[in-house]
């Protein structure tokens, strides 16, 4: 009979393991991990250098990184947040550093430091972890005296435990035997992907960055009308994300698009990530207001010609495409440029529509919404509400973040969290 079985050999599993050791050492202690490697997204994340957590210390600011479980995630947060993270590496020996973008590192700028930091921990505070484990069957037991406790089968063997955290993020085998125990979980769909877009505006210029406002509009679409009609209503916005965008060689990239991807998971799932947005090169502008800049430089530059005299602060190669795109060609003079064509430019720098086909993971770092359904959570110890003794912590339950680092934030939130209660009970 064991104390405790994390199930789930990643970053929560490891975190809840070395919390519960350290502040219970009589407690026995085991990590059942299906692979054959441990911590294998830690190993990933930030490009192989590990992106800890971000430098976001204010629980109420911290919570508007996550689509879902922002309201759930503040009172955890006070309990356990950014600052409480930095302090349990630092005090270990693992020294953290923060980036421009609020990013924080270990000073290594490798994952293989907090990987070997976790391995080496839980060796040393004797908890067992044992790979090539997956996890075929979760059953409650009654016991004497009406105590109760969990019998875990895995492809090796069957173990029981006093108390289960389950830590296994998107695993849809897992999902299916919570389903069993009495659980609701919501569906997993990607939530952190890149756009897939073929267009001549953003063709032949990979690696192009700027600031701008992206708009994801409704699902209708007729490529065959490109005239506006009088008495057409102007698109509503869905939703809306705004910073920095990158063109790349399959469409867009870049934080905008990240986090228009993260709070539109479900809606772009349903749309079957074919979709509309739009694009505003120029967030601090409207059309009206781009319209009477271009016709004032129309009299200032009369005799240059439009595609070399770039009047908006964007990337050259964008302006352009977007000049281009307008109906003018390479030697158009201000002066020549009709106020149609100047109209057509104002549109393009404002309010530019693109058709996404499709989309791309964002690098290695694989992210769903779904899992665990909140209702069914006490999140003043991460256990379930539907059956005792059994904890969840990480991608498991239905919480997910935009990137930067806040999806290992929840990881060890809820796992510092889970680890208390299991201790505390």
């Amino acid at each position: 009979m064991h104390d405790v079985i994390i199930i789930g050999g990643g970053a929560a599993g490891f975190y809840a393991a070395i919390q519960i050791a350290e502040s219970a050492p009589d407690l026995k202690v085991v990590i059942l991990e299906k692979g054959k490697e441990v911590l294998s997204k830690v190993k990933v994340s930030g490009g192989g250098r590990c992106n800890v957590t971000h430098a976001e210390f204010d629980p109420n600011e911290l919570i508007n990184s996550y689509p879902r479980g922002s309201k759930e995630l503040l009172g955890p947060f006070h309990k356990h947040g950014t600052g409480d993270t930095v302090a349990f590496f630092e005090e270990r020996g693992i020294q953290l550093k923060i980036e421009e973008d609020g990013r924080m590192f270990p000073i290594t700028d490798s994952s293989q430091t907090v990987i070997d930091f976790f391995q080496s921990e839980t060796e040393r505070l004797g908890v067992k972890v044992l790979k090539h484990s997956a996890v075929t069957n979760i059953l409650p037991l009654d016991l004497k005296n009406d105590e109760k406790a969990w019998e875990i089968t895995t492809i090796k063997g069957t173990y029981t435990s006093k108390k289960i955290l389950v830590a296994t993020g998107s695993n849809p085998k897992i999902w299916k035997l919570l389903e069993n125990l009495g659980h609701t979980l919501e569906p997993a769909v990607p939530s952190l992907f890149t756009f897939n877009i073929k267009d001549e505006r953003i063709s032949g210029i990979p690696g192009v960055s700027t600031y701008a406002k992206v708009e994801l509009l409704k699902r209708t679409f007729n490529p065959k009308i490109t005239i506006k009609l009088s008495s057409e209503v102007p698109d509503e916005a869905l939703l809306v994300s705004e910073g920095p965008l990158l063109i790349t060689h399959w469409g867009m990239s870049g934080p905008a698009i990240l986090r228009l991807s993260a709070w539109g998971a479900r809606i772009l799932n349903e749309y079957g990530y074919r979709f509309r947005i739009r694009v505003n090169w120029l967030p601090d502008y409207h059309k009206g207001a781009v319209l009477p800049l271009l016709l004032e430089i129309k009299d200032m530059e009369a005799k240059k010609t439009v595609l070399r005299t770039k009047a908006v602060d964007i990337p050259r190669r964008l302006w352009t495409n977007l000049v281009r795109a307008s109906g003018l060609n390479g030697d158009t003079k201000w002066a020549d440029a009709s106020k149609k064509q100047l109209q057509l430019l104002a549109e393009q720098l404002t309010e530019c529509a693109f058709l996404v086909e499709g989309k791309s993971t964002f690098k290695e770092e694989f992210v769903t919404a779904g899992g665990v359904d909140l209702k069914e959570i006490n999140f003043k110890t991460f256990e379930s509400k539907v059956l005792p003794n059994l904890y969840f912590a990480g991608e498991v339950i239905n919480v997910d973040a935009i990137t930067g680092g806040f999806n290992f934030q929840n990881a060890w939130t809820g796992a510092f969290i889970a680890a208390q209660g299991i201790i505390s009970k």
